[in-house]
Formats: structure tokens, sequence, C-alpha cells
């Protein structure tokens, strides 16, 4: 069994390990690295998911690096672009040559001795094990699981004689044209497949339990295409992207402060959208906007296919799977050739990694998360998470950034161990994803670490707060030991308000 050694093991070339990688080249040009990814190809989630219409939820201008601008006219791109984005990105920063693919990690443990990680991996195609240690370890597997995604047992499903797809497992030949469709779910893939699938198939049915708050957005940005015009490529980034945060922010922040104003406008638009033809009640969700993620209706083609009547919803819960369809609490019959549950992700953390710490489990759910960025009692590791109410990447960049100030700080120190403690007793009830009242979120609660009640155990989700934390603060703030010594906080320099939000907009 063989043996390496890195500065840095990344686990998953998706968005988050392809950026941590090129804030690495970036930010620590000396510093050895590999990245160990399972699946034959880089991209992740944009290399899984091959249903018909797969996209960006988020705009590109905020979800692209913050290093390498998206220059796309395309708001919201399709799954191809994101990944060919991703892939041109690395091949730019030369990261690509460090990806070792086919390899399953299947343990990852910390010992103080030798102040490194060992971390066993399998080459699936040979059964191959291979042995590689690091002095840091940065997990970039995102937060669900690639194998599997969640689906509820239905009763009757085996008594259904037609075809039942989730769409984390798409079937390359998968022929719906002229067939009836039933699609369950309201989320972000069910609001993408429904209008797709109704181009060419009989009639698509969105079956939804409740209703998802919708916004209508354009997928190309016209005020941006007129900039590239006009302005240097990096420059037209720049500017497009400080507004598309600075909306994304006010729109998050007053559906917290005024849900009622808020709910409102939200209903207004889809009202306007929809015309008269379709009940409201399908649109008008029983919770406050932003208690769970909005769903971006690309170009408003799912209201489209409703008022011309390629598409249906229903709102109702399931009784039973027939041989023909499914029967609804309500009585109603739903008639299906494929019925596609859209019905969520399967929560799992660093891919299904249990990492020990010097032989003990690291119990992922008794932890709280130091900055949303390393794991309380964890040494030398970090995990890259992106938001959950703004566009992933702007956390998983600055994140990153964080990383590698860390890297750097303990290399000018001559320093070997850098560890979060949490002295004050700071486990709070809310996940490292969290307060949104998700499905997929509550289901995981005993999966994912905690984040704290206050101070750095605390996460924010908010932008400009957490560039200034993670972009600007002391590396040494009291809260972390260095090789065994908890150093006091620094006395941080006077920056005043308009260099961190000045960064926050417009990149370091």
């Amino acid at each position: 069994m063989s043996e390496q050694h890195f500065d840095v093991l990344i686990i998953g070339a998706g968005v988050s390990g392809i950026g941590m990688a090129c804030h690495l080249t970036r930010e620590c040009p000396g510093k050895s690295f590999a990245i160990l990814e399972r699946r034959q190809s880089l991209g992740g989630t944009w290399d899984l998911f091959r249903y018909p219409g797969i996209r960006s939820d988020s705009d590109m201008f905020t979800f692209g690096y913050n290093f390498r601008p998206w220059t796309g006219g395309k708001v919201l791109a399709d799954g191809a672009s994101i990944k060919n984005y991703v892939h041109e990105t690395a091949k730019e920063h030369d990261v690509e040559r460090h990806i070792r693919y086919g390899l399953a990690v299947q343990t990852a443990d910390w010992f103080s001795v030798d102040k490194c990680w060992k971390l066993t991996a399998v080459n699936e195609e040979t059964g191959k094990k291979e042995t590689y240690t690091a002095s840091f370890l940065v997990g970039c597997t995102g937060y669900y699981n690639y194998d599997q995604g969640y689906k509820p047992d239905f009763p009757g499903e085996a008594n259904f004689k037609g075809q039942v797809v989730h769409p984390q497992h798409w079937p390359e030949d998968l022929e719906y044209t002229g067939k009836k469709v039933v699609v369950i779910g309201s989320g972000a893939t069910a609001i993408t497949l429904v209008p797709t699938m109704a181009e060419k198939a009989g009639h698509v049915t969105m079956l939804q339990r409740s209703p998802t708050y919708l916004m209508p957005l354009p997928s190309t940005d016209k005020v941006t295409l007129c900039l590239q015009k006009v302005l240097p490529a990096k420059l037209a980034y720049r500017i497009t992207r400080a507004r598309n945060i600075w909306i994304s922010r006010f729109l998050y922040q007053r559906s917290r402060k005024s849900p009622k104003i808020m709910r409102r406008l939200f209903l207004g638009i889809i009202k306007r959208q929809v015309g008269g033809q379709t009940d409201m009640r399908h649109f008008t969700p029983d919770y406050d906007p932003w208690d769970q993620r909005l769903c971006v209706v690309k170009d408003g083609d799912l209201f489209d296919a409703l008022k011309v009547g390629r598409a249906s919803i229903a709102t109702d819960h399931i009784e039973r799977f027939t041989e023909t369809g499914i029967r609804l609490k309500s009585g109603e019959h739903l008639d299906a050739d494929i019925i596609i549950p859209a019905t969520g992700l399967d929560v799992q953390m660093l891919g299904g990694i249990k990492p020990k710490v010097d032989g003990q489990e690291v119990v992922l759910k008794d932890k709280v998360v130091y900055k949303n960025v390393m794991v309380e009692g964890v040494p030398n590791a970090g995990m890259i998470f992106g938001y959950t109410n703004i566009s992933w990447t702007l956390k998983a960049d600055i994140a990153s950034e964080y990383m590698c100030r860390l890297i750097n700080h303990m290399d000018q120190r001559k320093i070997r161990m850098a560890v979060a403690r949490d002295t004050e007793n700071s486990l709070g009830e809310d996940t490292v994803l969290g307060s949104l009242d998700a499905g997929y979120i509550k289901r995981a609660a005993d999966r994912l670490p905690r984040q704290g009640t206050h101070g750095p155990w605390k996460s924010s989700q908010n932008y400009l707060e957490d560039v200034k934390i993670l972009r600007f603060d002391p590396i040494e703030d009291g809260y972390i030991e260095f090789d065994g010594k908890r150093t006091n906080a620094q006395s941080q320099p006077s920056r005043g308000f308009l260099r961190p939000l000045r960064s926050a907009l417009f990149g370091a």
C-alpha cells in the first residue's frame, strides 16, 4: 500500500474543492497539495446531476469565483456551462494535475504525535488501497450523499407499472415525449424540471405538499451585457457582482424584518405572472419568506407552461401509488407514465467519512463550528461550506481565503498545530446550515455540526460580516490554540467600515 505526503489534502473536486485549490496556488504558492475525488471527473454537483434543464439557482455573477470573472451572458447558467467554467478555472490555475480521480476516502485520522492527518482511500476501479498523509485537511464534499437522494417510502409504489426516476440518477435514455409525467416536489429541482419536460411531454403535473415562494428572473442580464461592451471584463464583473450581492442581501434582510410586506410583494409578482387562470392557493405558502429557500423561475418558464396548459399544479397529499399513477388524499387521481420524486437530498457530511482525532471519533452533531470553517477540537482541518440564503460560492471563497491565511500564519510563526477550542460552552441548537426550516435540514439534524450561540461560533449567514471576520480579523483571536497554547487576542487595527464593505462588494 503506497503512502504519499502533502502539505494540504483537499477532499472533493467540486466547486468548493477547485476553489480551495486555486486559492492555495494563489496565496500559498509553496505548498504541495492533492485533491482526492471519488468520481472520474471534476465538477461535483454539476457533473452528477444530468436531469433536463439542470441549471444554477443563483445568479452566476455571484456564484462565480471572486478571482475569475464569469463572462457568460447568462444569469442562470445550465449545468454543462457551470461544469465547463469550473474546469476552465482549474486549467487556468494549473490545478487539474493535482486531482487524483476515482479515490473513495474511507478513513481520516489525526495523530497529535506526528502532527499530521493520515487518510486511506480505495481506488474504486482496481480495489487497491492508498494511504496519504498531510499537515492540513480540507473537506470540500458539499453536504449531501452522492450515492442516493432522499425519497420517502410511498405506499403502493411497487404497484406502479410505469417508471419512477429520481433526479439524482437520471437515465441518459429516458424517453418522455408525449407521456404523462408527475413531478413530486416544489423545490428548485421541480421548478426546473416541470417547464423543461413540458416542452416534450404530453402533460406534466407538479404535485406539491405545500407551495414555495417563487421569483421570476431573466436568464440574460441586459445591463451586464452593456457593461461588458464598454468596460474591461473584470470591472464589469465586479460592478455586476456588487449589485447582485446588494440585491440578494436586501431581499433576504427585508424578508426577515418585514415578512408581511415581502410576502405581499412576492405573491403580487406571481399573480401578475400567472394571470387569472391559476388558483393562487398553489403559490401561497403557509410560512414567511426565507423560512425556506426562495426558488428562482428562469424567464418565468414555469408560469408560461401553466398558462398554455402544458403543465399543472396539484397541492395535496399522497394516499398511495396505483398501477397507473397516484391517488391523492382528496380522492383525485393523477395519471402518470413517469413519476419523478424531486423530494430532496440525503444530507451527509464529509462524504460519509468519520474522522478521528487520536483514536477518538469526531461526532459532528456534538461539535460547534468556529467561524463556520473549523470544527471545535479538530486540529489542522477545515470544512468549506457555502451560504444557504445567497450564492454558495460567496462563502466558499472567503472560507478558502481564511484557510490560506491560517496556513501562512502558522508558517510565519513556525507553528505545527492549530485547533479551535470552545471554552465557553457555546453549543447552540441551530446546525451549521443555518435556521432554514427546510425538510432536508430537519432530517439531518442528528448528522450536522452545530453553530454556537455567540462569538465566532455563531454563523451569521451575512456576507458583509463574514468578509470582515474571515478576511480581516486577526488569526490569533484567543479562540485557537497553537501547538497546545492559547494565545491572547491580538488588538485589531482600525480599518473602519469602508474597507471591509469595499472588499466584500468589489473583491480583495
